[in-house]
């Protein structure tokens, strides 16, 4: 399994919105991402500061992808 990249709030909704994710909300430093079929995301903006390791697990499986899948649509 390839390593997770350090990476900001804005890096990981461009990968979302790629896989069909839209913003549906925000309040304060944190926006809420939906899809089509129901799924919910929420991802932190702080800006200059980049998600954590875990917390970044945690989106990529609530968004219902693999990290592998994540990483190839970072490209």
């Amino acid at each position: 399994m390839p390593k997770l990249p350090a990476l900001t709030g804005d890096a990981v909704i461009r990968v979302l919105e790629k896989v069909g994710f839209q913003k549906i909300r925000q309040k304060g430093s944190h926006i809420r991402m939906k899809h089509i079929d129901g799924r919910v995301v929420t991802i932190p903006i702080h800006r200059g500061k980049t998600i954590g390791k875990g917390l970044l697990r945690k989106i990529i499986r609530d968004a219902e992808l693999t990290q592998e899948e994540f990483i190839a649509l970072l490209e």
